[in-house]
């Protein structure tokens, strides 16, 4: 594929004006947006993506462009996931309505700021060493399998606000717990206070830290291009406040979402795992030769993504639906 150093700094240079531009359009005044707008801006989002999708396809041709599209659509899906630790979040600090887009909005930088850096050295790792793809694979594996033991014992909704970061920072720096607008901090009795405002950013910092270990390992196993890495990562990250307040109240009845998520996860670490395999190169393995094992096609991995997805969909909102009925009869 290899982009231009032009191609990457024009691309950097485009999201970054779509973030300037979110900050000044929407964010700057402080408003709880409406379903319309958050509706309207999330359409165009998705719309802008799937306009670069076919950009890649046209310019470096389709097998590229199948790989922009699946990772797209996997990135957006986990970034979903995302949403519902952020809910929690900002119900364990009392965010008012108005202010979350700002949170989201700066939340949503720093994860790709993250993310970035760690697609840099997955890029550099996979580069070097071959084996990383067997790494990356079983902590896939892993993830899938934690992810649904998690889930099946997480119907609390656990107070992020005493999370040992977060009591760390309370210990160490001054706090309050009164909010200022949408200030970081603030001055009382002229002693100067870090609000929860600061505290939820932190929050959700960590939270954008812990989801890009498991997402960067998963698109890698759907592209080895670290341009597509990144941007399926900036285009799933985009629009992800306006879909905040979209489906903020679907997202509790998307109650099989982690399990779709999980056997994503499970088969891109089965898809690594065969590929590692395929590119063998640890002697303590098949001599240090490749095995002849299949591999599965960018094809068949983009119909079992949005396949799983359209099925979990379907049958949480099925079931909340039959749950519903019940509960009033």
């Amino acid at each position: 594929m290899n982009p231009s150093v032009a191609t990457w700094l024009i691309t950097c240079a485009v999201i970054a004006g779509f973030f300037v531009f979110d900050f000044f359009a929407h964010v700057r005044t402080p408003h709880a947006p409406s379903l319309k707008e958050s509706g309207l801006w999330s359409a165009f989002y998705i719309a802008i993506s799937i306009a670069f999708g076919f950009l890649v396809w046209s310019v470096w041709g389709s097998t590229f462009g199948g790989e922009f599209f699946a990772g797209y659509v996997t990135e957006k899906a986990l970034s979903v996931d995302n949403l519902f630790i952020f809910v929690i979040i900002m119900a364990s600090f009392k965010v008012p309505k108005e202010y979350q887009q700002k949170v989201l909005l700066i939340g949503i930088a720093m994860a790709l700021v993250m993310r970035g850096a760690f697609i840099a050295v997955g890029a550099a790792a996979i580069n070097a060493y071959s084996f990383v793809f067997y790494l990356f694979g079983a902590f896939l594996l892993y993830t899938a399998v934690k992810l649904v033991i998690d889930h099946a014992k997480s119907n609390d909704d656990e107070d992020k606000s005493d999370s040992a970061m977060i009591r760390f920072v309370k210990k160490v720096l001054p706090t309050t717990d009164e909010y200022d607008g949408d200030r970081l901090t603030t001055k009382i009795n002229g002693k100067r206070l870090i609000t929860p405002m600061f505290l939820t950013l932190v929050a959700i910092g960590l939270t954008d830290l812990l989801f890009a270990l498991d997402s960067i390992p998963a698109i890698y196993g759907l592209t080895e291009e670290p341009y597509l890495v990144f941007t399926a990562n900036a285009f799933a990250l985009l629009g992800l406040r306006q879909l905040f307040f979209l489906i903020g109240g679907l997202l509790e009845r998307l109650i099989y979402l982690a399990y779709g998520l999980s056997i994503i996860l499970g088969f891109i670490g089965v898809k690594l795992v065969l590929h590692a395999l395929h590119e063998n190169e640890l002697a303590f393995i098949n001599g240090g030769e490749h095995v002849g094992v299949p591999e599965i096609s960018t094809g068949v991995s983009l119909i079992v993504i949005v396949g799983v997805l359209i099925v979990t969909t379907v049958a949480s909102l099925l079931k909340t639906r039959v749950n519903s009925v019940d509960t009033k009869a």
